[in-house]
């Protein structure tokens, strides 16, 4: 069985995924994600995809992610991982998709513009 590389993005996180088969290793920036992700809801987010198709000890996973908070990578990993998951088996869009793993999220963060305290908000206004 060949090794999948696929690539989840968010906000201003980019994640490249190789997935293989094996007992259920998943390596974040050569650390285990256990470390990389302290937090549970993180690490939920992560095995998502996996619960969802019951493949949780079937594959590992090397990640390099890189840019954006711990919960854009987060969520950009989840993305990697779906995809990854239909490119190895179409059946498993079909549950995949009505979650909205496989979509992406294009939200990112609007830029200051000058004359102005943030992206929209302006400095109080004074009639006299």
């Amino acid at each position: 069985m060949e090794i999948f590389h696929t690539i989840g993005r968010r906000k201003n996180s980019v994640a490249r995924l190789y997935l293989a088969p094996g007992e259920g290793k998943i390596t974040i920036n050569q650390r285990d994600y256990n470390d990389y992700f302290p937090q549970e809801l993180l690490k939920y987010k992560i095995l998502q995809p996996f619960s969802l198709t019951e493949s949780i000890d079937k594959f590992d996973l090397r990640v390099r992610v890189c840019g954006g908070g711990v919960n854009g990578q987060a969520e950009a990993i989840r993305l990697a991982i779906s995809r990854a998951l239909c490119n190895l088996d179409t059946n498993h869009r079909a549950l995949l998709k009505p979650e909205g793993f496989l979509t992406r999220d294009p939200r990112k963060v609007e830029r200051k513009k000058f004359g102005r305290k943030k992206a929209r908000k302006r400095f109080q206004f004074s009639k006299r």
